[in-house]
């Protein structure tokens, strides 16, 4: 068998949790740190199946089974090694690794290029930590609170005004893989190579599994010519919209978090952490992709968007809201925090502390779809073509979504909110906006008139009169009413008087059961059954086979109302727990 490299390997193993593989095929439930479910190697009722995501295994108690993602596809899907990776890469989002040539090249150079940024990465760190020369870069870092702690844990160098770095890296490696880092470029004029990140400081940008694949860069002097921060440019082995800072280390902390902090820049990771606050991680300078949502997603449940209380920040989180909603799904989160102007994270977390900050989180982040509404709100003038407009905008964003369930519910979400706006007005036939309600008023004014009687009455009618005409099967076969649920309040009373007569297990006739004869006749004139059971009488047999399909509609019924209380309530917090109940009742209503 061909040998697979060990670092795609890793990448895959880093990528993906255990537990997001195993659920593919077995229902979890989280217990404290780990998942358990029933055993895919054994059939039980009591589960004996764990997950660990902390420690990468599961375990299976019944069987002694135990492993890696690797073995847990290979065992239960019956895969070869080979199989089973290629399975796993396409899961982690990963290109499969084919073992052509091309791969194999691209392997070496991959070695070299990690060696390169070691290198580059550890001689500029080791510079700013020791070099004397260099207090203007360590005076800048003291002003903006950053420790030494903070300069070592996050390996930031200094790369002064006139480097010679790159002939020291000449007598290793080619010009040409040196250009590919894309950490030098060829100066045509002065005919020299010349380094990108020169009078910066640099933060190493490391891939999901730790290895230095880019910088960023910030001036430490005020110039009106050089731009703030920089990136690296892609390069082979770098894409900017499928990287984060500091992603490395915080999907640690998704065993013991279920948030994750998204801000603008470095020192904004670098100033939370500082204080306590490790969850963070910074896109690299470009809008945000649906690669960054979906690997964040892989960790964390809670996407918290924070980015500076300016103008720019305001814009940016909203570009971020309308690429990241269409990919929001009904166990994940995506939420805004906006802080005071003028504040950043860094800025805002090292004058207030964490404890303050992780409160003002609690009191002020707002769901992705509440923001969305929010703003184009503002810009919604309280009159026919303006509302359209809002109406329009809010429906095109909506239905961008991917996710069916999501996409029903925001859009509900929206049309609801809009028609509170002008609830006096004719808005709510305008924009199409029913409230989805079954009417279950009782119809006591209209005896005579069939018109009037909704279908759920006419059913329990049915049951009813099933009931009124079979006292003495009814009382034998208790146990098939007892649990019945009926809606409308007159049916509901009736239905608890030939209950209760039914228990005193004496012999019943129609007169015994005291019910208002007015009643008695609505329900013998409209009680649709009347009509299937004609004038013969039934047997046994046949009237609980009736009875029993009249039983399934009402559960049915129960089941409809039940979904659609849930469908409104999840429609407003767009919760988890809510989901869950949710798809359990949908899947119940499709068995019945």
């Amino acid at each position: 068998m061909m040998k697979y490299p060990k670092e795609y390997l890793d990448e895959i193993k880093t990528r993906l949790k255990v537990s997001t593989v195993v659920s593919k095929f077995v229902n979890l439930k989280k217990r404290g740190k780990e998942f358990v479910g029933l055993s895919p190697f054994k059939n039980e009722k009591t589960p004996s199946f764990t997950v660990n995501d902390e420690k990468e295994f599961y375990h299976c108690f019944a069987t002694s089974e135990h492993g890696n993602i690797f073995d847990f596809v290979m065992k239960t899907q019956n895969l070869r090694f080979g199989e089973a990776a290629k399975y796993l890469a396409n899961l982690a989002g990963m290109q499969p690794y084919m073992f052509t040539k091309q791969d194999e090249e691209r392997e070496k150079k991959w070695k070299e290029y990690c060696l390169i940024f070691s290198q580059y990465v550890e001689f500029y760190h080791d510079e700013l930590i020791k070099n004397e020369t260099h207090d203007n870069a360590r005076n800048y870092l003291k002003e903006r609170n950053i420790n030494k702690d903070q300069v070592k844990k996050f390996k930031i160098g200094y790369v002064e005004n006139n480097p010679n770095f790159f002939e020291k890296l000449r007598k290793d490696f080619s010009e040409e893989v040196l250009i590919s880092t894309g950490l030098f470029y060829f100066d045509e004029k002065k005919k020299i190579y010349i380094e990108r990140f020169k009078g910066r400081l640099v933060f190493p940008i490391k891939n999901i599994s730790g290895q230095t694949i880019a910088l960023g860069g910030r001036i430490i002097e005020k110039s009106d010519y050089l731009a703030k921060y920089i990136n690296s440019p892609e390069t082979p082995f770098f894409k900017k919209g499928s990287n984060l800072y500091n992603l490395d280390q915080s999907r640690k902390l998704s065993n013991k978090l279920d948030h994750i902090f998204l801000v603008e820049g470095y020192m904004d990771v670098v100033g939370l952490s500082k204080n306590g606050i490790e969850n963070a991680v910074a896109n690299l300078g470009t809008s945000l992709t649906d690669r960054q949502i979906l690997t964040l997603n892989q960790f964390f449940d809670d996407i918290i968007i924070c980015f500076d209380g300016d103008e720019s920040g305001y814009k940016a989180a909203l570009r971020a809201a309308e690429n990241s909603i269409v990919y929001l799904k009904p166990e994940k989160q995506i939420s805004f925090l906006f802080l005071p102007d003028k504040e950043d994270p860094d800025s805002f977390v090292n004058k207030n502390g964490k404890d303050y900050f992780l409160n003002f989180v609690k009191e002020n982040k707002i769901s992705i779809h509440q923001f969305i509404f929010a703003h184009y709100k503002k810009q919604t003038q309280n009159n026919p073509s303006s509302m359209a407009i809002f109406d329009k905008k809010l429906r095109l964003i909506a239905n961008t979504i991917k996710d069916e369930y999501i996409k029903k519910y925001v859009l509900e979400y929206f049309l609801e909110k809009i028609s509170e706006l002008a609830p006096h007005t004719n808005l709510n036939k305008k924009f199409n906006y029913v409230k989805k309600v079954k009417s279950l008023e009782t119809t006591k004014k209209y005896f005579n008139e069939s018109k009037s009687l909704s279908a759920i009455e006419l059913k329990e009618f049915s049951f009813l009169y099933l009931l009124m005409n079979n006292l003495e099967l009814m009382r034998e076969n208790l146990h098939l009413i007892e649990s019945v649920s009926l809606f409308t309040e007159v049916n509901k009373q009736i239905f608890s008087k030939i209950l209760s007569k039914l228990k005193l297990d004496e012999k019943l006739t129609l007169k015994d059961l005291e019910i208002d004869k007015q009643l008695i006749e609505k329900i013998d004139k409209f009680a649709p059954i009347k009509y299937i059971l004609g004038k013969k009488n039934k047997n046994e047999h046949e009237v609980i086979g009736l009875l029993d399909d009249i039983n399934r509609d009402l559960n049915s019924y129960n089941l409809e109302l039940r979904i659609q209380e849930l469908e409104s309530k999840f429609s407003k917090d767009l919760s988890e727990t809510t989901f869950n109940e949710l798809k359990e009742l949908k899947k119940k209503q499709n068995i019945n």
